[in-house]
């Protein structure tokens, strides 16, 4: 029997939508991937079989093939259990198929059955809305994030029995309420303010500046003048967010996993102090799988460099083209991604 269902992927910043199909047929049993899955997506069929049998349900024995459509794009990431796990569950008539119409579902399952937050769920609400979805059922964790788009039912769920006893109808989810307005005043700058600076006029009146222009500032005194205390102050003077800005801001972080547990908007513009020894990939991304780097991490912040000499040449050099387009472009054989950042460079040094 087949099943179709529909998940979500990142990629770089964005998400698209995935179209999951479970195939079980008679012959020895075997659980095969295919769809070009990559680490966690292959080693998911371990974590579905485990969590399917510890839950009570059963595991059907036959040859069950999994296909993660478009089959050309490489697929990353533990966020695919859960919806293999309820495609198995309708293919073996444990689940209704038609209760999967119009949802999309995303999560990373525990061997018990229990539901893990993945990384990316607000560039996947994105996408689940933007490809006509109606529902959308997440970790309870990433509920949240994901609420902050509005238009879509978001349901969130702790363990797998929770999520099939939902679809079946025997125990409905309560919808999340939309976060889309959420504060975005609310300061989370850890209560750094620009108003706590007692003289240091000159300096104060060189950050104003910056501050009003989008200039880029480099702050030169000996060891405790205050360069530090100055730099970490700016984004408490910087204009305040917009909800674009936060929602894009948000899911530069959710992809890279820094958004706080709970967390639905990042709301207070982001400053970001890498150590001097920081690598080119580390500061501008990369990886197998790029991620985000401490440019990108900081974009519509500040971008604060201490100890400017220490860094070593070439990672100096790779700001040129971020500073210039606001913008990273890493080309990798499997992808060619573009990452946002634009930023207020800081540095400071010694005479």
């Amino acid at each position: 029997m087949l099943a179709r269902l529909r998940s979500a992927a990142v990629l770089g910043i964005d998400a698209y939508l995935v179209e999951v199909e479970v195939d079980l047929t008679n012959g020895l049993p075997y659980f095969a991937t295919v769809g070009l899955p990559q680490g966690a997506v292959r080693e998911g069929r371990e974590r579905v079989t485990a969590a399917l049998v510890n839950a009570g349900f059963e595991f059907p024995l036959k040859r069950i093939t999994v296909n993660l459509a478009p089959a050309d794009v490489p697929k990353a990431g533990s966020a695919f259990d859960l919806p293999v796990s309820l495609g198995i569950l309708a293919a073996s008539g444990q689940l209704p198929a038609s209760a999967l119409d119009g949802t999309v579902s995303f999560g990373e399952l525990g061997l018990e059955g229990s539901l893990r937050p993945v990384r990316g769920a607000l560039p996947m609400a994105l996408a689940a809305r933007a490809g006509g979805a109606r529902s959308l059922i997440v970790p309870l964790e990433n509920v949240a994030e994901a609420a902050v788009v509005a238009g879509l039912a978001v349901y969130g769920a702790e363990t797998l029995p929770q999520v099939l006893q939902h679809l079946s109808g025997a125990m409905p989810i309560a919808p999340a309420p939309s976060g889309a307005d959420l504060g975005l005043t609310e300061n989370l700058t850890g209560g750094a303010d620009f108003a706590d600076v007692r003289g240091q006029m000159s300096a104060k009146r060189a950050l104003e500046v910056a501050a009003a222009g989008a200039h880029n500032v480099v702050l030169i005194g000996p060891p405790g003048a205050g360069k530090t205390m100055l730099a970490r102050r700016l984004p408490t003077i910087l204009p305040a967010m917009t909800l674009d800005e936060a929602l894009e801001i948000t899911k530069i972080h959710s992809v890279a996993g820094l958004l706080p547990a709970g967390a639905a908007l990042i709301t207070a513009r982001p400053f970001r102090a890498p150590h001097h020894t920081i690598s080119d990939a580390g500061l501008v991304g990369g990886g197998s799988t790029p991620r985000p780097g401490e440019v990108s991490l900081a974009h519509g912040g500040v971008l604060f460099l201490d100890e400017l000499p220490e860094f070593h040449r070439h990672v100096l050099e790779v700001l040129r083209q971020p500073m210039e387009d606001g913008l990273v472009t890493l080309s990798r054989a499997a992808a060619r991604l573009t990452f946002p950042a634009r930023f207020t460079l800081v540095a400071a040094m010694n005479p």
